[in-house]
């Protein structure tokens, strides 16, 4: 932490994420395994954006990267963006009337009475039609504040479920989360203030990718002195495009997908290359291939997850030395990788 030392970046404060496999409360433990002699990091599965935040606060370069657009906006809103904020008079232009016919009714005719109330849904379409009326890093701001918004007022935090609204008028369910009856607007406005006070600048050219992966750190591996590889845990909670479906769909406004099941997750799926057992091992192996300059690789993995430790670090020592930290979860935080029990790990790899 010796960047912050003349800086005091960790004054701001990254707004509490709730995502599966997010890796906020594991800041302390990465950051205990990070090189001395690194300047610019890049994060190649930053879901949540909290270890991106974590290493703009330290003062790092950042290049954050996810292949899932909502996540992206967060990186444009919060890791690339570093003094534009949302004002009065943005909210006024995103509260107003619906003004482009085009946003007008995705989410009443897919989510009415899945995940929201009629009125809730179509206060959404009206709100992604304003998006488009403010400048481009407020865009991203907005999108990152609404998305939040969105998965405090659904139980559980994500949409791979149908129990929203049933949960959403069970009162014991609402003593414990008082958003599930809040009006979406509402849990707007409160969040502004936690994500404008978390807008900062760090002195660095952050920039924010949505691309796949390989494809990331093949643009970037001759730029960064540390990559971090957050996958997803396969074999655990991998499939975070069923989790997360709807506000990838919100954010990218499809009406050229197909929705199916009960919960309306589009189809087809973007390619993920690691989230299916017949897939990740070649995923893996091109991934390493493509860092190879990158001198430093910090990966996050778990003891239920698939390949096996052994076979994963028979696979990072073609490239690197290993050296493998652990620390066990005391608590179940959600999703079967991480549950009491299980154990969190850190490969983390240098040059031979």
């Amino acid at each position: 932490m010796t960047k912050s030392l003349f800086n005091d970046y960790f004054a701001f404060q990254f707004p509490q994420p709730q995502y599966l496999g997010a890796k906020y409360k594991h800041l302390h433990f990465i950051q205990e395994c990070l090189p001395k002699d690194i300047h610019s990091v890049a994060d190649a599965f930053a879901g949540s954006q909290s270890v991106s935040y974590f290493f703009k606060q330290n003062g790092y370069e950042v290049h954050t990267n996810d292949f899932l657009t909502f996540s992206h906006k967060i990186g444009e809103a919060l890791i690339e963006n570093y003094n534009i904020k949302i004002s009065n008079n943005d909210i006024n232009i995103l509260f107003q009337s619906n003004q482009d016919l085009h946003y007008f009714n995705l989410m009443q005719n897919l989510f009415t009475d899945i995940f929201f109330k009629e009125e809730e849904a179509a206060f959404l379409d009206s709100f992604r039609s304003n998006i488009e009326l403010l400048e481009i890093q407020k865009q991203s701001l907005a999108f990152a504040l609404i998305n939040r918004a969105i998965t405090r007022k659904v139980t559980m935090g994500h949409f791979a479920h149908t129990s929203a609204l049933k949960y959403a008028s069970r009162e014991e369910r609402i003593r414990r989360n008082p958003n599930l009856a809040r009006p979406i607007k509402e849990i707007f406005l409160n969040l502004v203030p936690d994500y404008n006070q978390a807008v900062f600048h760090n002195a660095k050219n952050n920039k924010s990718y949505n691309l796949d992966a390989i494809e990331f750190v093949q643009r970037i591996n001759e730029c960064v002195d540390l990559v971090y590889f957050d996958p997803p845990y396969c074999g655990s909670h991998a499939d975070y495009q069923a989790f997360y479906h709807l506000l990838e769909t919100y954010t990218n406004y499809w009406k050229d997908k197909n929705f199916i099941n009960g919960t309306r997750r589009y189809t087809p799926k973007k390619y993920s290359g690691f989230d299916t057992k017949k897939d990740i091992i070649a995923s893996f192996e091109k991934l390493f291939l493509s860092a190879q300059k990158i001198p430093y690789w910090i990966i996050s993995y778990n003891d239920r997850s698939f390949p096996n430790m052994d076979n994963m670090k028979d696979m990072l020592k073609q490239y690197k030395k290993v050296v493998i930290r652990e620390k066990p979860y005391q608590n179940s935080v959600g999703g079967k990788g991480s549950v009491k029990g299980s154990k969190e790990f850190l490969f983390i790899c240098s040059p031979y």
